[in-house]
């Protein structure tokens, strides 16, 4: 299993399943993270944490506890 932490900035990749329960799950959705869609990772802070993501056509942000959520491959 590969999560949207693991991808190297510069790269895409496209997202198979989310993790988690409950408000959590439901806001990574509200923002665009849904299953099938394509993420390209930007950049990262200076200590990595938290990372730019851009999704739907815009950018977002995403802590990195967040990001281990999202299953891509």
């Amino acid at each position: 299993m590969k999560t949207l932490k693991q991808i190297k900035i510069g790269k895409s990749a496209t997202v198979v399943k989310l993790h988690g329960e409950g408000a959590l799950k439901r806001r990574i959705m509200d923002m665009g993270i849904t299953k099938g869609v394509n993420v390209y990772v930007r950049k990262a802070a200076p200590l990595g944490d938290p990372i730019e993501v851009t999704v739907r056509g815009y950018e977002l942000t995403l802590r990195k506890a967040d990001a281990d959520m999202i299953e891509v491959k």
